[in-house]
Formats: structure tokens, sequence, C-alpha cells
């Protein structure tokens, strides 16, 4: 017999390293034909961090993402980055960029006051153009300035931008509190799975999954975040397992190719949703979510099993085996 089940599960998340001293540097430097290079220490390892860098620096200086050119491959030239996890890159490196950017920005600003007739706070970037706030026709090619910047006036404009989180501090000793989070992000999963009683198998049918990204830079990689790391909560939920050893030591996985994950195959309906909830400082609002969406699928697909056959399963992998004893307890009881 297949029955069917709901579960919901709930997760708040912090952001960086708990218990501050949590750095990330930014170089950037503006080339004669208006083009930028940018040196972070943060690694890609699939989260897109080069795209949201890429971003950030175009709005903030008002050019094309294909004018940026990141270099974060070399620790000789690259600023510091504490490192590419604790879901800290957007908040971290992307306030570090974003200050390097104002940081370039303004020196730019300062050295067009001649050419614009105007103080350095009266100007604008957008288009590829420095231009008067209030008037905009009146305007400068950032791409003859910069040429301008560095074979006219032989200078070289350089922006720096750093974030760094201060150590933890207890704010009352009595109570022992203490403020060593960054910010929090929260996320939220509900799952319908289907159980089959005569196998133990569980199938999950669909899953809605809700994560806040303080402000999604990048939507589309924040939705391909979501879908990954449910997928990866779901494998590990149902399916990985390396000990014990079922039904013994010669049945343990030696390769990759025995360890079992999911297909494509298995992959239930997903819907993907963003929430946004501003954080007070990081960059534009933007929040880190690469971990926290991964832990919401066990939670849920075991409370919708319980909800489903009335079973309680306390240790993943959820296996045919362990839901057959369950439910035979179930009903010794």
């Amino acid at each position: 017999m297949k029955k069917r089940g709901s579960g919901i599960s709930l997760v708040y998340y912090p952001v960086g390293m708990s218990g501050g001293g949590d750095t990330t540097q930014a170089i950037i430097k503006i080339k004669p034909d208006g083009g930028v290079d940018l040196y972070i220490g943060s690694c890609d390892l699939g989260q897109g961090i080069k795209t949201i860098a890429a971003q950030i620096v175009a709005e903030e200086l008002g050019i094309s993402m294909d004018e940026v050119v990141i270099h974060n491959e070399d620790t000789d030239v690259a600023g510091i980055c504490t490192g590419s996890f604790a879901s800290r890159v957007t908040y971290f490196a992307g306030n570090a960029i974003k200050r390097a950017a104002e940081d370039a920005r303004k020196q730019m600003f300062e050295l067009a006051t001649e050419d614009l007739g105007v103080e350095f706070d009266a100007m604008s970037v957008s288009d590829g153009k420095i231009f008067v706030t209030v008037n905009p026709e009146k305007f400068i090619k950032i791409s003859d300035f910069a040429n301008k910047i560095n074979f006219g006036l032989g200078k070289i404009i350089v922006g720096k931008g750093y974030f760094w989180k201060e150590p933890a501090c207890y704010t009352d000793v009595d109570k022992g509190q203490i403020n060593a989070i960054n910010t929090l992000a929260y996320g939220a999963s509900l799952a319908n799975v289907e159980v089959d009683t005569d196998t133990g198998e569980v199938r999950v049918l669909k899953m809605i999954n809700v994560f806040d990204a303080g402000k999604a830079i990048n939507p589309m990689g924040v939705l391909g975040q979501i879908d990954g790391g449910v997928m990866m909560g779901l494998s590990s939920t149902l399916m990985e397992d390396l000990l014990p050893n079922y039904p013994n030591i010669e049945m343990q996985p030696k390769t990759l190719g025995e360890y079992i994950t999911p297909t494509s195959m298995d992959k239930p309906e997903l819907i993907s949703l963003i929430y946004e909830n501003p954080s007070t400082h990081g960059p534009y609002g933007a929040k880190g979510l690469g971990e926290m969406t991964n832990n919401t699928a066990a939670p849920a697909i075991v409370n919708a099993i319980h909800d489903a056959v009335g079973i309680w399963i306390d240790k993943i992998p959820v296996t045919p085996e362990k839901v057959l004893k369950a439910l035979e307890e179930l009903g010794k009881n």
C-alpha cells in the first residue's frame, strides 16, 4: 500500500564565521580603455561569485559586466580572503568589492571636476559615462576619460576595499549574551512524499523551498543554489551512506561508482522561491545562503514520512530497511 504525507521544516543560519575576526579584501584597477581589473582572493567553487563580483563592479562604476576582468587565481596579487565557506562570500567579498569600486569611482570623480565643471559629489555614472547628476547631457565617456587619466595625466586609479567583522564580545555578561552572529538568513521547505508500506521505499513527489537571500544580486544564481542545495539534502536523506554497512562490510562502497547519489530521474518537482529580507550590513542588503539550502530537506522529508505512516526515523539515510523496521515496531505497539 502506498500512503502520502506532507512535512515542513524551518532553518535560520548564520552568515560568515561566528565569533568575528573574519575579513576579505578587494583591489580594483582602472585600465586605460575604461575596463577594470578586480583582484580578490575569493575562489569560485560553483557558487557564482565571479558573476556577482562583476555585477557589483559594473553597478558601481557604470560599465558593463563584460568590461570587468576578475583575477582570483593568484594569492601573490589577490587580497586576503578567509575562504569560500561559511556562506560568507557574497556577504564579505561583496562588501569588499563594493567598497573598492566606490573608492575607484570617487577617485575618477575627483579627477573629472575640471572636465565637467562641478564638484565630485555632484557626479554620477551610468552606461559607460560620468555625468553631472542634475544635467545628464553633460558627460564624458569613461573609456575616453580613463585613457586621459593614464596617458594624459600619467595617473593610475586603484580602488581598495575590505570588509571585516570585529571579534565577538559579550553584550551581557550576566546573561551570557554575545554578538557572535554577523547576520541571520532564514529558510523553509515543504515536502510531499509517498511511502510504500510493503517495500519501505520513500519517494519524494514535490518540494517547495523558500530561502532568504537578503537581496538577490543574481536571482538566477540564487534559484540554482536553492535547487542544488535541496537536491544535495534529498540525496543525503534518502541515499548517501558509507557506514553502517548493510548487510556486512563487503557491501561498503569502495568507489564513487558504487556510492549512491540521485540522478535526474530521482528529482522531484521543485518549486524554489526567493524571499528578500535585507541585511543591515550586506552589499545592497544581500546575505549568504549557500549552505542552509542543504539543511531543510532531511527534516521536511522525515516529517512527511511521519505524516504519511506515523513513524519517526531519527537517523539518515532513510532506507527501506529502516522504514519497514519502524513500521513493524509501530504495529507491535
